[in-house]
C-alpha cells in the first residue's frame, strides 16, 4: 500500500473511533460499523432510488406492504400488510394493514399514506416508477387505481392483465413501495417536486431505524427507532462509512474497525477468506454485468456491428480472471436458475469471425468509438479487458471513467456510445423480472423517458418481442410458459440485442465473526434489524 493511501486509512481509523466514542479499535458491541463504496449512492429518496448500494440502506429507514423470504423468494412475508387477498379475476390486490404503526415522526401510518407513496412514485416518473410503469400504471392512471376505502385498507386495481404474484414480488423485492409519511413530506414540498428535493438527503419512515446525517461519500449514520412496531432493533446504530480503495477496506475490518465490508476486490476477498475471524458471504443476484450498445449510435445501429462486438468480448477470460467474488458466466437476459432459462448460447471471443462482420457493415477498419464506465472495480477491469479485445478488430474504444451519476446518468439520457454496466433486477423469482428491466421496451420514443428499462436506455426495441413478453406473462399455463419464455429468449439472441450479458452477479461480504444475524439478501434488500454482536468470549 502506498504511504498516503496507509495514512488516509489510519486517519479514517482514527475518526471512526472519536466518531463513536470507544476508546478502543474495535467497534462499539452496540454499533454496526459497515465499510462500503458510497461512490453510487446518489439520493435516498425511494422513488428515486438506483442501484443496491441505496436499496440497502432506505429498506432499514422505510417498510413496504411485504418483504421476501432471504432464504425462499417465493416466500412472501407481511410487513406493514398483515394479510392481502388476490380477486377471483386476478385485477384486484387488496391489503390489510397493521394498526399499531407510527412514522418516525410520530404521526400514525394509515391506508392513505400507502396511496399517497404510490401515487407519488408515478406522478415523479422517476426510477422506480419503471416498474409500475411496465404494469399498466402512469401517471394518468394512478389516482383511480389506488385508493383506501378506509383508514386499514389499501386496494390496488391493475390497469391492464397481469400476474397479480408478480405485483406482489415488486412490491417486496425493491422495497420500492416504501411507504412515506405523507404530512411530513408534504411540508418540505417545493415547485411540485412532491417532496423529492428534501428526501434526497432526509428520509421520512417508519422503519427500524431513523437517519441521522448522510454525508455523501463519507459518512452515513443511522440510529435505532424506539418506537418500531416489531420489536427495537438489536443495534442502536448503523454506522455506513465510505472507502473508495478496497485495501483500505481490508485493513479496517482485519483491525476489527469495521463490522462488514462491502465492495471489496477480489484479491482483498480471497485473502481474506483465510482469517479465521473473518466469513466470507456469497450471495448470487439476479443482476447481470453486461456490455451495452446505443442504437442511437450510428455504428451500434448496424446489426452487423453489434454481433461483432458480440464476438469481441472474451467471456471465459474475463470471468475465470475478473470475476470471481463478483459474478459468474452468464449470457442469457433471464438469470440462472429459473427453470425457464435457456444454456448460454456459448458465445467466445472470435477475432476473425468479428473481423468479417466489421467489414460486412463497412467498416473493414474499424472506428473509433467511447466506452464509458464506473471508475470501480469489477467494472474497470471489464472495460480494460473489452478495450483490448476491440482493438484487435479495429473498434478503438477511449475509455471514459465517472461516478455512478455520470455514466449511468448519460445512458439514463441515451448519450452514449459503448458502456459497461450492471443491472438487470431480476430480484422477482420470476422471469419477467429479468426481462422487464434489460429486454422490454414498450415505447422507444426519447419522450417516453423508461430510464429503468435498460431496452430503452440503448435503443433497443422490437414489437414482437414487447408482445411477446407481455403474453408470456400472462400465461396460465406453466409448460406453455415455460416455452414461451425460452422463445423470447431465443428471438432476443436472433436479433443482435444492443446489450450483451457476460456475468451474473455474486455479492461477497466480508463479515466478522462477532456479527450474528446477518444475512445479505438476493434482491439487496438486507434487513439489520435482527442483527446484534456477542464478545470476544460469546463468539461460539
Amino acid at each position: 500500500m502506498k504511504k498516503s493511501s496507509l495514512a488516509g486509512a489510519c486517519l479514517l481509523a482514527l475518526s471512526l473511533m472519536m466518531g463513536s466514542g470507544a476508546a478502543l479499535a474495535k467497534t462499539p458491541p452496540d454499533q454496526l460499523i459497515i465499510g462500503m463504496n458510497m461512490n453510487n449512492l446518489l439520493t435516498l429518496d425511494p422513488a428515486a432510488m438506483t442501484g443496491n448500494e441505496v436499496v440497502g440502506i432506505v429498506v432499514n429507514l422505510y417498510d413496504s406492504l411485504v418483504e421476501l423470504d432471504a432464504n425462499q423468494l417465493t416466500n412472501v412475508k407481511p410487513a406493514l400488510a398483515k394479510s392481502w387477498d388476490i380477486s377471483p379475476d386476478g385485477k384486484v390486490l387488496t391489503f390489510h394493514l397493521r394498526d399499531n404503526v407510527t412514522f418516525h415522526s410520530g404521526n400514525p401510518l394509515t391506508a392513505d399514506d400507502v396511496v399517497w407513496s404510490m401515487r407519488r412514485i408515478l406522478h415523479l416518473n422517476l426510477a422506480q416508477a419503471s416498474v409500475w410503469k411496465s404494469y399498466g400504471f402512469s401517471k394518468k392512471n394512478i389516482d383511480n387505481q389506488v385508493s383506501a376505502p378506509d383508514p386499514y385498507t389499501v386496494q390496488i386495481t391493475l390497469p391492464k392483465a397481469n400476474d397479480p404474484q408478480l405485483v406482489i414480488y415488486s412490491l417486496g423485492a425493491f422495497g420500492n413501495l416504501g411507504v412515506l409519511d405523507s404530512k411530513t413530506v408534504q411540508q418540505h414540498e417545493a415547485n411540485n417536486d412532491w417532496g423529492n428535493r428534501w428526501l434526497t438527503t432526509n428520509e421520512a419512515g417508519s422503519g427500524p431505524f431513523m437517519l441521522e446525517t448522510w454525508q455523501a461519500k463519507d459518512v452515513l449514520r443511522m440510529k435505532r427507532n424506539p418506537h418500531y412496531w416489531r420489536e427495537e432493533a438489536k443495534m442502536s446504530r448503523v454506522v455506513l462509512r465510505h472507502f473508495q480503495e478496497s485495501q483500505t477496506l481490508r485493513l479496517m475490518i482485519e483491525k476489527g474497525d469495521l463490522d462488514v465490508a462491502n465492495n471489496m476486490a477480489v484479491s482483498d476477498i480471497n485473502a481474506l477468506r483465510k482469517d479465521p475471524n473473518l466469513t466470507v458471504e456469497a450471495v448470487q443476484k439476479g443482476t447481470v454485468y453486461y456490455v451495452a450498445m446505443s442504437m442511437k449510435e450510428a455504428h451500434f445501429a448496424n446489426p452487423k456491428v453489434r454481433e461483432a462486438v458480440r464476438y469481441l468480448i472474451d467471456y471465459q477470460g474475463i470471468n475465470k480472471a475478473l470475476m470471481p467474488g463478483y459474478g459468474v458466466l452468464h449470457q442469457r437476459p433471464i438469470k440462472a436458475g429459473m427453470p425457464s432459462t435457456l444454456p448460454d448460447p456459448g458465445y467466445q471471443l472470435d477475432i476473425p469471425r468479428a473481423k468479417k462482420l466489421l467489414a460486412e457493415a463497412g467498416y473493414p477498419e474499424g472506428f473509433d468509438t467511447t466506452l464509458r464506465v464506473l471508475a470501480d472495480q469489477p467494472f474497470l477491469n471489464i472495460a480494460i479487458a473489452v478495450q483490448s479485445t476491440l482493438m484487435q478488430a479495429g473498434i478503438n474504444a477511449k475509455i471514459i471513467t465517472g461516478t455512478g451519476n455520470q455514466i449511468y446518468g448519460a445512458m439514463r439520457e441515451r448519450k452514449f456510445d459503448l458502456l459497461v454496466g450492471r443491472g438487470g433486477s431480476g430480484m422477482e423469482p420470476h422471469p419477467h423480472s429479468s426481462l422487464r428491466a434489460l429486454v422490454y421496451n414498450p415505447d422507444n420514443s426519447d419522450e417516453a423517458r423508461l430510464t429503468n428499462f435498460q431496452g430503452w436506455r440503448t435503443g433497443f426495441y422490437d414489437k414482437q418481442l414487447n408482445e411477446m413478453i407481455d403474453a408470456a406473462l400472462l400465461e396460465r399455463d406453466p409448460q406453455k410458459q415455460l416455452a414461451d419464455y425460452q422463445a423470447i429468449q431465443t428471438r432476443y439472441d436472433l436479433l443482435i440485442p444492443a446489450l450483451q450479458p457476460l456475468s451474473q452477479m455474486v455479492d461477497s461480504v466480508v463479515v466478522r465473526n462477532e456479527v450474528k444475524d446477518f444475512q445479505s439478501h438476493p434482491s439487496a434488500t438486507t434487513f439489520l434489524r435482527e442483527v446484534y454482536k456477542v464478545s470476544e468470549g460469546d463468539k461460539g
